[in-house]
């Protein structure tokens, strides 16, 4: 059986851009080269499309994050596929969009693949774009059972024409709460507010990252995390594994999550086989809810009573080798190279159709 040629999307205009590179380099040097071909395709932050040889073509950002640079040769990319500058098809099998946030992890790219025709690991546009959007995603996991935080949304419209009202309406919720962008990632934009007068900053800062600022009451609990694979058409959730917080961060920001190792994960996670079954079983309830294929992370709370509230469903979660999901995969028996052929495998199977 001849090679599969994978093309590796990183990069993104999303706030995430630098992760993906992370999770990108990762991949790269997991794939299984016997059955693929990677490519690697980098997206600039203007939206520029690129050819690179290798992770080493990344360039360094203020942050001392890898960024897409913009002198990298420029490919074209359109519903007739992709193609390099001068007009060759670059003759792909298979799309690995390792985009995260914008651009990438809410249905327009899959969009696009979907036009040109292109298979994709992932999940497709609309369970894409409504796992990305949180205040869309939220009712849904409530019809089908899930335990929800309380929370509302304020729109940059009406924080503009009714400011007064909408800061009534949050302290109606009382403090803290967490206000985050309502389709951003890696907590981009999110600010825990104990006190009136971080409301204000708070929503502006949201609202620096997306005209949707969703406001929720802070759940007091431990943070969770489920991975969830869909093999042969059908989705398995991994062990469990749990988050732990240290100081001086008082929860799990971006700092925490990529700069400082700020944090300690234990797998699997210390609960009750009952607790984790029950968990398990919300992780895949959320995934097929949405119409999810591929992959997800799912995040919970776990309140000191033990009630199970579902926080956020990520449709393509870091993925480093060091990242949540594979480090959960790899405990529950599939080591990171297995989790990317598995991917590659379905979404090369899965049947074409814009409606999912």
């Amino acid at each position: 059986m001849s090679k599969k040629r994978v093309a590796i999307i990183c990069g993104g205009r999303s706030s995430e851009h630098s992760i993906s590179c992370i999770s990108a380099k990762g991949v790269l040097e997991a794939i299984d080269r016997n059955l693929f071909e990677p490519i690697l395709i980098g997206i600039t932050l203007r939206g520029k499309w690129v050819a690179l040889k290798s992770a080493d073509d990344f360039g360094v950002g203020s942050d001392g994050l890898p960024i897409i640079p913009d002198t990298a040769p420029g490919i074209n990319a359109d519903v007739h596929g992709l193609k390099n500058a001068e007009g060759a098809p670059l003759a792909i099998d298979l799309a690995f969009p390792l985009l995260h946030g914008a651009y990438g992890e809410d249905g327009t790219i899959q969009g696009l693949f979907e036009m040109a025709d292109i298979p994709y690991v992932g999940s497709g546009v609309l369970a894409s774009s409504v796992a990305m959007d949180k205040t869309f995603a939220k009712p849904i996991y409530a019809d089908f059972g899930l335990a929800v935080a309380d929370g509302i949304t304020v729109h940059q419209r009406d924080w503009i024409a009714q400011r007064e009202l909408e800061i009534a309406k949050i302290k109606a919720l009382g403090l803290p709460v967490f206000v985050k962008p309502a389709r951003s990632g890696s907590s981009r934009g999110t600010t825990k507010v104990k006190s009136d007068s971080e409301i204000a900053p708070a929503i502006e800062e949201a609202h620096r990252h997306d005209p949707r600022a969703m406001v929720e009451v802070a759940i007091k609990g431990r943070e969770i995390e489920c991975a969830v694979l869909e093999i042969n058409g059908k989705a398995h959730a991994s062990v469990l594994g749990e988050i732990r917080v240290h100081e001086p961060h008082e929860f799990y920001d971006f700092e925490a999550k990529y700069l400082d190792g700020s944090t300690t994960f234990d797998v699997p996670a210390n609960v009750t086989p009952e607790i984790a079954r029950a968990i398990s079983d919300a992780a895949v309830t959320a995934f097929e809810a949405l119409g999810c294929e591929g992959l997800a992370r799912v995040d919970f709370f776990l309140t000191e009573e033990n009630q199970v509230i579902i926080n956020e469903l990520n449709t393509m979660p870091g993925f480093t080798s060091m990242s949540v999901f594979p480090m959960l995969w790899k405990a529950t028996g599939k080591s990171y190279s297995e989790i990317i052929t598995q991917l590659c495998e379905s979404a090369l199977t899965r049947p074409k159709n814009v409606i999912r």
